[in-house]
């Protein structure tokens, strides 16, 4: 849809109002943030100043540990840095910074926004959602709130409560934001093409964004795209995010997806061999490796063995998905991946969710457990081709 581009921008919120149901008439303009802080939901940023910036701040902040600028401002980098490489310690770095508010009611609006960030990261959706209501109770209009609050709705299943967020967003003429919003949640609620629209029309107001933004929305595009079975468009917005940011967790983790599923082993091989810190993508390298027969396999099998076993004594449940697919895919014991999918799905549930759940089930020959994932690709009509695959494979055995 190329041609939408070129519209303006009062044609493309039309479309994007058609699509929400929400028919107040609206302007917009451009989305660009009021603060230094401001820090959106796992949307990527260079750590502006580099490591000898925050260590300057952490020094000012130890010199005086109640300032509370300082401890925002050394607490907003350790998340910029938790967000762009996918390491959770960041996040208690974070939490430490803001130790002398973390366990207030009614802390300074910055702290509450920067304590949902974290506690959103960690997984403890109900306090970080009740945060987020106490910020937008100070401030209505705060945009960041709105966005997080849709990005856990989201990665819940939540859809109309999501939409409702986007539909703030909307509201405040943040085009941005209020077309990648919707055009996320489109795409997951069998409007998958106009969510594609909608996230092309995000790219066409991006002038402001930010690197980290533009990252996110480039990958977003290629997933969408992934899920339509559009190989080469969904290549395109991956090799696009790629060149904006090589190194950026979150685009390689679904690049490398992509390239596993089209039979691009050695690709992947090449993609994340030096990549090899995080979790995720240490994971993604070795079902690569076995693929293709490759030497370090064996090694990296034993690394992830630890690694795993490392987070579970830390009490970090973040990465049970990744554990199943581990348990699955490398180590053949279906029914330990099976456990562990199902405990991931009651904490969230994406596409990749069902997916494991599903080949989970599949495996261990446990059809029954796969009923979760598939209620909600039937409640939610989501478009993915290999998600939809699965699911005939489970249905022919119940």
């Amino acid at each position: 849809m190329q041609g939408l581009r070129g519209r303006p921008i009062r044609k493309g919120l039309a479309i994007l109002l058609a699509v929400i149901g929400f028919t107040r008439p609206l302007g917009a303009t451009p989305f660009i943030p009021e603060r230094d802080a401001d820090i959106l939901e796992r949307l990527p940023t260079m750590l502006g100043g580099g490591s000898g910036e925050l260590r300057q701040l952490r020094d000012q902040l130890a010199r005086a540990p109640t300032d509370a600028a300082r401890a925002v401002a050394v607490a907003g980098r350790y998340i910029e840095l938790g967000q762009g490489q996918s390491d959770p310690r960041y996040y208690g770095y974070a939490q430490a910074a803001l130790a002398p508010w973390w366990g207030l009611s009614d802390p300074p609006a910055e702290v509450l926004f920067l304590r949902a960030a974290i506690r959103q990261s960690r997984h403890e959706f109900d306090p970080a959602l009740q945060d987020l209501s106490r910020l937008l109770e100070k401030d209505p209009r705060d945009p960041r709130a709105w966005l997080m609050q849709a990005v856990i709705f989201i990665v819940r299943a939540d859809y109309q409560a999501a939409r409702q967020a986007c539909e703030a967003l909307a509201r405040l003429r943040r085009a941005f934001l209020a077309f990648s919003c919707m055009g996320s949640v489109a795409s997951l609620v069998g409007q998958a093409r106009g969510g594609y629209d909608l996230l092309q029309l995000a790219e066409a107001q991006s002038q402001n964004a930010t690197l980290g933004e533009r990252v996110r929305l480039e990958t977003l595009l290629g997933k969408t795209a992934e899920r339509l079975g559009d190989w080469g468009r969904a290549e395109g917005h991956f090799q696009e995010a790629q060149r904006l940011s090589p190194h950026d967790a979150y685009l390689l983790g679904a690049y490398a997806d992509f390239l596993l599923d089209q039979g691009r082993a050695a690709e992947v091989v090449a993609l994340l061999r030096e990549e090899t810190r995080v979790d995720g993508l240490l994971l993604r390298l070795t079902l690569a490796e076995r693929e293709i027969g490759a030497p370090g396999k064996d090694a990296h099998i034993e690394d992830l063995r630890a690694r795993f076993a490392a987070s579970r004594q830390r009490g970090d449940n973040l990465h049970q998905g990744d554990e199943a697919r581990f348990l699955l895919h490398l180590l053949d014991q279906p029914k330990a991946a099976l456990t562990l999918a199902q405990a991931n799905w009651a904490v969230q549930r994406e596409p990749r969710d069902a997916r494991i759940l599903l080949e989970a089930a599949l495996a261990s020959a446990q059809p029954e457990a796969a009923r979760p994932a598939l209620e909600m690709l039937e409640r939610t009509k989501l478009e993915d081709t290999a998600l939809r695959r699965l699911a005939n494979e489970l249905q022919a055995k119940r």
